[in-house]
């Protein structure tokens, strides 16, 4: 029977659209992580790194529990950006979940009854959501965070998926991504980098008397600015390098509350083990001015060689 759907898998007829390499490490697609470091201190048995990738380009990088059939985080780049989303993208899986002989190819779902066991067994599939009326799909690297089509596009795979409480996404956490949006597109000078996850244990939720996917607990979210406009308004101007934001995915009434970002790394740390040394940005985040100072410091400091 293994073997039936081995081949089942193999033979799938599926448009490739796209790569994503599964590994242990963000070596190979570290580009997307300020000063190319990922979290530290996030603690798990289950986690597999998966640099997304899309017509043959890596987008971004994701950190999926397998045990919970959950994106832990997405990590992204963020550019100015038009705000609009795709309506006309397929969701896609990830095939390296299902078997390490997979080369890697992100493909489109298949119709709900050629869906291979392997692949529906690793991951999280279109029909977890049928009976699941209360939640709906959510990305956690948005489409309107990102410029080009392209980008866009490829967040549209169910292993940057998690399932938020309808009210909840439309009512906070989508008018907060639009807020941090045109805040860094108005204030952020060059690129910035973000990081959106969600916190355990959540709520389990069943398809044919199986717990199929896990409800997270809350969302969070935090970026960092390297270069940004020193004179923002006094109202955002705290807000840089960095900052966040976190909310409890429950009905309406529970909004986004923004945090410097050690005030959320204080709160992932009480939220959960896997979190109970985290630390999102490497050193914190330092603005691009305060970097170089330092680099100019250290290099004044050096002895001079001696004549």
């Amino acid at each position: 029977m293994h073997w039936f759907y081995l081949l089942s898998f193999c033979l799938l007829r599926v448009v490739c659209l796209g790569s994503a390499t599964v590994s242990n490490s963000f070596k190979d697609c570290s580009q997307f992580f300020y000063m190319q470091t990922p979290p530290a201190g996030i603690r798990g048995s289950n986690l597999k790194t998966i640099c997304q990738t899309y017509s043959d380009k890596q987008r971004y990088a994701t950190l999926y529990d397998r045990g919970h059939r959950l994106a832990l985080y997405s990590a992204y780049v963020f550019k100015k950006s038009d705000g609009k989303r795709r309506v006309d993208t397929p969701w896609m899986y990830e095939p390296q979940l299902a078997s390490d002989d997979e080369g890697g190819n992100m493909r489109v779902l298949p119709l709900s009854e050629d869906i291979p066991a392997l692949v529906e067994d690793s991951q999280v599939v279109l029909e977890d959501y049928t009976d699941a009326v209360e939640y709906r799909r959510a990305p956690l690297n948005p489409d309107l965070h990102q410029a080009e089509p392209d980008d866009k596009s490829s967040t549209y795979t169910l292993t940057n998926v998690v399932p938020l409480i309808a009210d909840f996404l439309d009512s906070s956490w989508n008018p907060y991504l639009e807020t941090i949006r045109r805040r860094l597109n108005n204030f952020c000078h060059g690129k910035s980098f973000i990081v959106t996850g969600v916190t355990l244990p959540g709520i389990a939720i069943r398809r044919n008397n199986r717990d199929r996917m896990t409800a997270p607990k809350h969302l969070w979210l935090a970026y960092c600015c390297p270069r940004f406009d020193r004179n923002s308004p006094y109202e955002v101007r705290f807000m840089f390098p960095s900052y966040g934001g976190y909310a409890l995915n429950e009905h309406v009434g529970f909004d986004v509350v923004e945090v410097p970002l050690k005030t959320l790394e204080s709160f992932l740390k009480n939220q959960a083990d896997i979190y109970s040394d985290v630390t999102v940005f490497y050193k914190g985040c330092l603005s691009e001015n305060t970097y170089k100072k330092k680099r100019r410091d250290l290099t004044v400091t050096q002895p001079q060689p001696q004549e």
